[in-house]
């Protein structure tokens, strides 16, 4: 079976991960903020705080910018959970805006108008999380423009998106928002095993996050009520979380980080691949924004049902009987049970809906191969045609 995604682990990640195995420090020591200042030099961002879960770092973006009970978080209902429950996490409620039937990503132009009657009924967004879906950026000039309008925070959820480009410039260096997160679990672009990194240019946002990333503590001076007790003094001056990235995850994302733009670049390679195979057949494939340059970190074709004598499940389960790991990204949230239950429903946001009905991720890793590919063009047009 092709999977649909893959880490590729080299023997530089094994000696790397080996290297702290055999030092001092497994937790806490040097490879941690050394794994930050590769990452915040490669993207031109100011501060980038490593935690165990791109999952952890939305949770302490949203708590940084003082998300609470009786606030709003919105972001897009084609995304993995994550990006809505952290919003669930600080207490506050959460809503979603639909999506751009080309790039999948938040429509800016239903964002507007959902602002517009949110203004005047006093439910406007204190956060809204930007999802960057496939790798591909959302219009973030546009989000950055309503924000200054409204006065939302901006997250950019970059799961999918390190090593692209938006307007020339590199994803994460958050020109156009206030926190961009990393994921960096093995089906991602570069994997640290699993983690995740919270990136901003905003001292006090930075510092808050290094808080709460570690249970509040501080071994600060500056940053204490009272004077130390002795070199051991530490001081818990708010309420953190034990969501500390380990030495070795950060030994693997260093030496991972030296082959990201060459990953990158692989992807789009395999993409045009695809395109061109897939030219003939009745399936819609990734549309690029010409102002971006995606992390491709997912393909996702769209089906053209009517065109094809088969449904949706049909196609998706003889993909896989053919041994082509197909996935789907992903089941709107609004429709799940969980959110059901806080009164979302079926039809609330129907381009999201639209686009489950039809979307498959095909396989996309920087070590799938060329005879892999033609495995899945084979499959794929034995299936559909």
């Amino acid at each position: 079976m092709i999977p649909y995604g893959r880490q590729e682990i080299t023997q530089s990640d094994i000696d790397a991960v080996v290297a702290v195995l055999q030092s001092d420090y497994l937790t806490q020591g040097p490879a941690v903020p050394n794994f930050e200042k590769t990452v915040t030099a490669h993207v031109g961002v100011k501060h980038g705080l490593a935690v165990n879960s791109a999952t952890s770092a939305l949770h302490i973006a949203c708590l940084a910018l003082g998300l609470g009970p009786g606030d709003y978080l919105w972001t897009s209902p084609i995304t993995f959970v994550a990006s809505a429950n952290c919003g669930l996490y600080c207490g506050a409620q959460v809503d979603f805006v639909d999506i751009d039937p080309h790039s999948y990503n938040i429509c800016p132009r239903s964002l507007e108008r959902k602002l517009a009657i949110a203004k005047k009924e006093g439910k406007l967004p204190k956060v809204l999380v930007a999802v960057h879906f496939c790798g591909q950026p959302c219009d973030m000039e546009s989000i950055y423009i309503l924000g200054q309008k409204y006065g939302f925070k901006i997250i950019e959820d970059a799961s999918h998106a390190i090593g692209g480009r938006y307007k020339g410039e590199l994803i994460g260096n958050c020109r156009y928002s206030d926190i961009a997160v990393f994921s960096f679990h093995p089906v991602k672009i570069i994997t640290t095993a699993e983690g995740g990194m919270a990136l901003t240019n905003n001292d006090f946002l930075a510092a808050e996050m290094t808080l709460l990333r570690s249970h509040g503590i501080t071994r600060n001076p500056l940053e204490m009520t009272h004077a130390t007790d002795g070199p051991w003094y530490y001081q818990q001056i708010g309420l953190g979380f034990n969501y500390r990235m380990t030495d070795i995850q950060a030994a693997l994302g260093i030496s991972q980080m030296q082959r990201l733009d060459a990953y990158v670049w692989r992807r789009h390679e395999l993409a045009k691949r695809y395109d061109t195979l897939f030219a003939d057949l009745p399936i819609t494939t990734p549309w690029q924004h010409p102002d971006s340059y995606s992390g491709l970190h997912l393909y996702v074709i769209r089906l053209r049902l009517n065109e094809i004598k088969k449904t949706h499940r049909q196609v998706f389960e003889q993909l896989r009987e053919l041994g082509v790991g197909v996935n789907l990204h992903y089941i709107p949230v609004h429709i799940q049970p969980y959110y059901e239950r806080l009164g979302f429903k079926l039809g609330d946001f129907p381009e999201a809906e639209k686009y489950y009905a039809e979307a498959i991720s095909l396989p996309m890793f920087q070590a799938l191969t060329e005879e892999q590919q033609y495995v899945v063009f084979d499959a794929l047009k034995t299936t559909l045609l």
